[in-house]
């Protein structure tokens, strides 16, 4: 099925609309990622796009590689968007809820191992919300691949931490 995206200039429009809408700043693959949603549109015109974009200070691109739009970008992406096709607009607009979403989690979920002086180790587990810290433990390891494993399992299932440290808290006839 062919694409709806015609030409460069809408390849530049459609990586504008994206860095709009992403939550922090992202890498190349990831605003790749965001605008492979149309069928049209290959890696080396997307790649040409997002340098002139770049260029013509559109974007920024930081030393660790992670795209921000600037003030001029905002300006002149919103008011070219309309032209997007509608189709291609609602494939970002869900693409980028589940990225925004997964980078929510990741600044919500923090899990962290260092070494201690005397050769154990302590592993950091750290909850919050939109409000602010909701739990930040740090339980002492006696090796760092005991440390990471847990550090891991928490990233994968802070809620079921959490309620069953609560849990151990509260009386049992509550």
């Amino acid at each position: 099925m062919p694409g709806f995206i015609q030409d460069k200039l809408e390849i530049k429009f459609l990586i504008l609309y994206i860095a709009a809408r992403v939550e922090e700043p992202a890498p190349f693959d990831t605003i790749l990622d965001l605008t492979l949603c149309d069928d049209a549109i290959d890696y080396f015109d997307f790649s040409d796009c997002l340098a002139d974009l770049v260029r013509t200070e559109h974007l920024t691109v930081d030393q660790n590689g992670l795209y921000t739009i600037t003030d001029k970008g905002r300006r002149n992406g919103a008011a070219c968007e309309s032209s997007l096709p509608y189709s291609v607009r609602q494939r970002c607009d869900k693409n980028l809820e589940t990225w925004n979403r997964k980078l929510r989690r990741q600044r919500q979920v923090k899990s962290s191992v260092e070494q201690r002086p005397n050769g154990t180790y302590t592993a950091r587990f750290q909850l919050t919300d939109d409000k602010g810290g909701v739990m930040d433990l740090k339980l002492m390891m006696v090796d760092q691949a005991q440390a990471k494993a847990a550090a891991k399992r928490f990233r994968e299932e802070p809620e079921t931490f959490y309620s069953q440290i609560i849990q151990l808290f509260l009386p049992q006839d509550q």
